[in-house]
């Protein structure tokens, strides 16, 4: 499902216009983004937890020279699946 695939089904859902589901899901994923950027986690109850994960620094292989190359510690977001999501992907 794309994004704009998921905008009219929330517009359907909802009632709204394609629009204001837009701006909905736009200020949604915006906002869960500042609060990653912030190092704080988001929790959706029933959905999951997006959260930021420190990866320390390590030791990689080019793998067109196999030349040991550093890679430097950095942060990505995380995404744990809530209980409600996991018992109704079963």
């Amino acid at each position: 499902m794309t994004k704009a695939e998921l905008i009219d089904k929330i517009a359907m859902s909802a009632g709204i216009s394609r629009n204001a589901a837009n701006n909905a899901l736009n200020a949604t994923l915006d906002h869960i983004t500042k609060a990653l950027q912030k190092g704080q986690k988001v929790t959706l109850v029933g959905f999951g937890t997006f959260a930021v994960q420190n990866r320390k620094a390590r030791t990689g292989r080019n793998p067109k020279t196999g030349e040991a190359i550093k890679i430097s510690a950095s942060k990505t977001p995380r995404f744990t699946a809530g209980k409600a999501l996991k018992s109704a992907l079963k």
